[in-house]
């Protein structure tokens, strides 16, 4: 016999069962049951005090249905399975009315959907970003969504924007975040809590939620850009506030709510991908001391197995920003494509490091970054004809502080928003094209050339010239180097 447990009290109940038609008994107040007695006695209630959503399963058939305020019950044929209060009041932790989940379809987000509904007593609106992680990623995720109890999911193609408004200034900074990592998922975060904004205005919701967990960089990320672009929504974080204490525990919870993720406790990658990079953490790449396992790689060949000939590419700039790739101009989104094609093909931009994360621990990562290790090299290699000595230095030692503020979620601070202006002005020059030689994993420089080049071979030749007479260095010699000589008469005596 199906065992019911039901919380809320109310007046009127629309409540149906699958249930062959012959064991069926219609009842008043559009109640639909089998045994209709012995139900009503199971849930130790009359019908006018049941109220709110009901979710019912009988031999694996599952109905949501609406009740006016206050019930969700899963039903089994031995035992119940799940049972927990929807109310349109309250829910255990307080009341929201309209949260928008970002969701990916994955473990994290997939279980929170019930959660949300359980605890705030919300709508929940999911929403997914399309920044290049590929459309198997996207397949399904209506469904999906729904089926975990989503009122609706919204897709916003992100992917120009995300390339033309974060990548490329970050490309043009040359923010690299502790000499290794290109900033994939950093850059990433700011472009889809912006959009997450922006669907919360279009659909009315008082509230945001991500599935970041308590121990990493994405929930500052993620939070910081609601902060500074709507200071009034409320942020839910359910992985700071549920009782699930890791990946494994999500995906018992999962099983249990039967919400379908693309992991297994034999094999558990953290993965994030988009069109700059991929990602992977967790399982065996915990222990700093294990090497990534080959199979793992998944937009990048292997070096020794990448061809034997080696691919020559060239790169089109205009003011620091590449718009063409072997003379085709392509849109940010397309060239950053076409590069990781090419750069994957060969085995580059594979990185593996260990980073300080901003929360204060250390953490092991594996990124593969095939187009933006190839557009890296190009920029900074042009930026060698057109930038002066004291200016690349601040530059650089500037971009050190760009990738900082990045890696920490610092997107729309008006400090990196007026550094980026800086980059912006002393790049104006970096126009040209970088041809490059991408073999077995490597990437190396063959031709650079710039219209706006500083670099003279009438100045910088061997042969003697009439702009640079070699006999002005002695000059220059003895002053640059009086504070050194000076010292040293000090410490002689002289």
């Amino acid at each position: 016999m199906a065992q019911l447990k039901a919380v809320s009290s109310s007046s009127s109940l629309n409540l149906s069962v699958h249930v062959p038609k012959r064991d069926l008994f219609l009842c008043s107040n559009n109640v639909s049951f089998a045994k209709k007695s012995a139900l009503f006695q199971e849930l130790g209630a009359r019908k006018s005090e049941l109220q709110g959503d009901a979710v019912v399963s009988i031999r694996g058939n599952a109905l949501r249905v609406h009740c006016n305020k206050g019930i969700q019950v899963v039903a089994s044929s031995d035992k119940v399975t799940e049972v927990y209060e929807a109310t349109k009041t309250k829910g255990l932790r307080g009341k929201l009315n309209k949260v928008v989940l970002a969701y990916s379809g994955g473990l994290d987000t997939s279980v929170i959907v019930p959660w949300l509904r359980e605890n705030y007593g919300c709508e929940v609106v999911c929403f997914t970003a399309d920044v290049g992680q590929g459309v198997g990623e996207l397949e399904g995720l209506e469904q999906k969504a729904k089926a975990s109890g989503a009122c609706q999911l919204v897709v916003k193609d992100l992917q120009e924007e995300f390339v033309r408004d974060f990548i490329f200034p970050c490309l043009r900074a040359g923010a690299i975040y502790e000499r290794k990592y290109l900033l994939g998922t950093s850059m990433a975060r700011p472009v889809i809590a912006k959009a997450m904004v922006d669907v919360a205005k279009e659909v009315g919701a008082d509230a945001v939620a991500h599935g970041c967990t308590g121990k990493g960089n994405d929930q500052v990320r993620f939070e910081l850009t609601f902060f500074a672009l709507n200071p009034e929504l409320n942020v839910v974080a359910p992985w700071r506030e549920w009782d699930i204490t890791g990946r494994e525990d999500a995906i018992e919870y999962a099983k249990k709510h039967n919400v379908p993720v693309p992991v297994t406790k034999k094999s558990i990658y953290s993965r994030d991908r988009n069109l700059w990079h991929l990602s992977h953490e967790g399982d065996i790449l915990e222990d700093p001391a294990n090497e990534p396992k080959e199979d793992m790689y998944m937009m990048s060949t292997s070096p020794e197995a990448a061809p034997e000939k080696p691919e020559y590419v060239e790169i089109g700039i205009v003011a620091g920003l590449p718009v063409s790739v072997n003379g085709e101009k392509l849109s940010p989104a397309s060239l950053l494509s076409c590069l990781n094609e090419i750069g994957g093909k060969h085995g580059i931009g594979r990185i593996d490091m260990v980073e300080n994360r901003l929360v204060g621990m250390k953490s092991r990562g594996v990124y593969e970054t095939p187009g933006g290790t190839i557009l890296f090299t190009a920029v900074r290699e042009l930026e060698s004809l057109t930038l002066d000595r004291e200016t690349m230095q601040v530059k650089d030692s500037l971009a050190l502080k760009y990738a900082e503020l990045v890696y920490a979620g610092r997107w729309f601070d008006p400090l990196r928003e007026s550094m980026d202006a800086f980059m912006e002005k002393i790049t104006e020059t970096t126009t040209g094209s970088v041809r490059l030689k991408l073999y077995k994993g490597s990437v190396s420089v063959v031709s650079r050339t710039s219209p706006k080049s500083l670099y003279r071979e009438d100045i910088s030749s061997f042969e003697s010239g009439q702009i640079y007479d070699q006999a002005d260095a002695a000059g220059f010699i003895r002053l640059y180097g009086l504070p050194m000589r000076v010292r040293a008469m000090l410490e002689k005596g002289i």
